[in-house]
């Protein structure tokens, strides 16, 4: 088949570009598809993750990003005017390349997408939750941004009914679009495989006294980076010798402070100490996660959860908030880590310290969490994404 993705760039470190790159790759490089990925931002810049040499790139240099950190009308004027050249693009992309499928990551283009009379059939994948989608964060609202995302939320039902299918991530999303009947579900791929016996054992086990925990996410509001400073404030006490290892990308200096404030930084010159780091995005984060001993999820709110699938199958326990949606999902409770209350510091903090000095439990956990994450192995993921191209096309 040829498969078109829209998305708006691949050089940042994020969980759609990670997800949409381990999709694209095996679809071309395994599936033998020919396989395009059209751009509107990012000019230049190379993918931060490895993209198959068989993948084409179609770049439309919009330029949305200069929108980004813009005050709203200067914002909503560089929309009107991006998306009057996206439509002309996109549209004379797709007529050229006549595709059999086009898939949207639910960006600008769903807009418009669907009357494009390309001949291919039209299909979204939503990276997060119907409630979070074209909605501003809860730090950063007002009345006018609340009237905006609700007029937008209005008209997306429209938008989406005239896709051939609408994919979510998780069986609770599918519950959330009562309108539709042209959802699925296909949980997003591992994108690296799951750690072997030797890898396990290779791993450098700390004694009872010393460790480390992982988080991996951007430096912002919904990661709840914030949360886990206030967690580890606290964790820090009684484990001094414990460390938290953040990656992300994203300012980090707001973060600083709060760790400078909270005593887990001697000041603002510098981004580690003893009993954490604050680090940039790593581009070889699976290393990462084999030389740590449990991951902590602090989001205010999820898509999916990639990171937790990511750490299972690196075997790392997870101590997640039960925030919506995906944790409840990917965690199993007591087996394959713990579930705290969403957003409850002390409970988080609680469920740390308990792991931490339960080295024995760790290790269950470990074994427990590489065995359940293989239902994300790519190959099965990837079955059912060929499985609906191939239904909705008659291919």
């Amino acid at each position: 088949m040829r498969i078109v993705y829209c998305t708006p760039s691949l050089y940042l470190a994020g969980g759609v570009e990670r997800v949409l790159t381990t999709k694209v790759n095996y679809l071309a490089d395994v599936g033998g598809h020919d396989v395009t990925v059209i751009l509107t931002d990012g000019k230049g810049k190379e993918p931060f993750y490895k993209l198959s040499p068989k993948v084409k790139v179609v770049q439309l240099d919009i330029g949305f990003e200069r929108m980004w950190n813009r005050p709203l009308w200067q914002r909503a004027w560089i929309y009107i005017r991006g998306m009057r050249r996206y439509k002309q693009a996109l549209r004379k992309t797709l007529m050229e390349l006549r595709a059999d499928i086009v898939v949207s990551t639910m960006r600008r283009e769903i807009n418009f997408i669907c009357d494009i009379p390309d001949g291919s059939h039209k299909i979204g994948e939503l990276h997060v939750t119907r409630k979070h989608y074209r909605n501003f964060e809860a730090n950063e609202n007002n009345s006018f941004k609340q009237w905006l995302s609700n007029r937008w939320s209005c008209q997306l039902v429209e938008k989406v009914q005239g896709l051939d299918a609408l994919v979510v991530l998780t069986p609770h999303e599918v519950t959330q679009w009562p309108e539709l009947e042209n959802v699925r579900c296909i949980p997003n791929p591992l994108p690296f495989h799951i750690a072997s016996d030797e890898e396990m054992a290779a791993r450098q086990r700390h004694n009872d006294a010393s460790g480390a925990v992982i988080c991996v996410g951007r430096y912002s509001y919904q990661k709840g980076i914030d949360l886990l400073l206030n967690t580890w404030a606290e964790v820090s006490k009684q484990h001094p010798s414990w460390r938290l290892d953040i990656y992300g990308s994203g300012d980090r200096k707001p973060y600083q402070q709060q760790a400078v404030d909270l005593g887990l930084l001697p000041d603002a010159t510098t981004f580690e100490s003893r009993t954490l780091r604050l680090l940039p995005a790593s581009d070889d984060i699976r290393s990462e996660y084999l030389s740590h001993d449990i991951y902590a999820l602090s989001s205010r709110f999820e898509g999916f959860g990639m990171v937790i699938i990511e750490a299972e199958a690196c075997g790392l326990p997870v101590v997640a908030f039960d925030c919506p949606t995906g944790p409840k999902e990917l965690v199993d409770d007591t087996r394959t880590g713990l579930l705290v209350p969403d957003g409850d510091v002390a409970a988080m903090a609680s469920a740390l310290n308990k792991l931490i000095k339960e080295k024995a439990l760790r290790e269950q956990m470990s074994i427990a969490a590489r065995k359940a994450v293989m239902r994300f192995d790519v190959q099965n993921v990837m079955l059912q994404w060929q499985q609906l191209f191939a239904e909705i096309t008659s291919f």
